[in-house]
């Protein structure tokens, strides 16, 4: 029988083989909190834009009352500054 010890004694890898697993293990996390912590965090994420497009979308559906009449000018004003706030979606001109 062949072992890690026996591999190692002939000339093979050696024990230290197990070793790189964990190693791209650490890397892959380690993109992936650094891409969360810097670009996902100031940009948008992949999620939130797909979120945003969808037509049952928070800001979708309060343009959608606004237009067919069921809230007013100032109750549309005063629930898109605080989906604005939630989402982070444009400035003050982007509602107008």
């Amino acid at each position: 029988m062949n072992t890690l010890a026996q591999t190692w004694a002939d000339g093979g890898p050696g024990p230290w083989i197990l070793l790189f697993p964990l190693f791209w293990a650490v890397v892959v996390i380690g993109v992936v909190i650094v891409l969360r912590r810097t670009v996902w965090r100031h940009g948008r994420n992949p999620w939130q834009a797909r979120a945003e497009r969808s037509e049952h979308a928070p800001l979708t559906l309060l343009g959608r009352r606004f237009a067919a009449g069921e809230i007013d000018e100032d109750e549309y004003r005063r629930r898109l500054s605080v989906l604005e706030e939630r989402f982070g979606t444009g400035g003050k001109g982007a509602a107008t």
